[in-house]
C-alpha cells in the first residue's frame, strides 16, 4: 500500500516509484515489483469504478504493462529524491511519444505531467481541488491516504 500511495501522490506517481523500486532492488528485480504495483493499481481502480462508476460514464481499468525504462545506476548505491526526480524527468522526456484513444482516469492521471516538489504541499488539498477530473481515483486516493503508515503498536506509541 506504501507504493500505491506514493502513485497518487501528484508529485510522484509512477515515474519516482519505478525509479525508486530499480534503486532499491536493481534493475530486474525493481521492474518486476513495479509491474506488480502497476497491476494491483489498476486492479484496486476497477474495484472503485464498479463501486463508484456512474451508469452514462463507464470507463475500463487500463491494461497491466509497465513502461520499460532502465536505469544505469549502480544498485546499492544512496541517492537523494532529487537526483532520481531528475533522473525521471530525463527519461520522460526522451520516451514522450502521445497516446491516442480514449483513456481511464488512472490512465490521465498517470500520464500527466508530475507536481512540482514543495515541502508546503497539501495532498489531501491537491485531490480535493481536482475531485471533478478525477471522482473516482480521489475516492481510492481518500481512503488510501487515510491510512496510518506505521509499524509502531498504537499501545506502544502512547506509552
Amino acid at each position: 500500500m506504501i507504493f500505491i500511495a506514493s502513485v497518487l501522490d501528484p508529485r510522484n506517481k509512477f515515474e519516482y516509484v519505478e525509479g525508486a523500486l530499480e534503486e532499491l532492488f536493481g534493475e530486474e528485480k525493481g521492474k518486476k515489483i513495479n509491474a506488480e504495483v502497476y497491476a494491483y493499481m489498476n486492479s484496486l481502480f476497477g474495484e472503485y469504478l464498479n463501486k463508484y462508476s456512474t451508469e452514462s460514464c463507464p470507463q475500463s481499468p487500463s491494461s497491466s504493462t509497465s513502461s520499460n525504462n532502465t536505469s544505469n545506476t549502480p544498485s546499492g548505491s544512496v541517492i537523494s529524491a532529487s537526483k532520481i526526480r531528475t533522473k525521471l524527468s530525463l527519461k520522460k522526456q526522451k520516451e514522450d511519444n502521445g497516446s491516442g484513444g480514449a483513456k481511464s482516469e488512472l490512465d490521465k492521471y498517470i500520464s500527466e505531467e508530475q507536481e512540482p516538489f514543495s515541502e508546503e504541499f497539501d495532498i489531501l488539498s491537491w485531490w480535493k481541488t481536482h475531485a471533478p477530473r478525477f471522482p473516482i481515483l480521489s475516492e481510492l486516493a481518500r481512503d488510501v491516504l487515510a491510512i496510518p503508515i506505521s509499524s509502531v503498536a498504537s499501545e506502544c506509541a502512547l506509552a
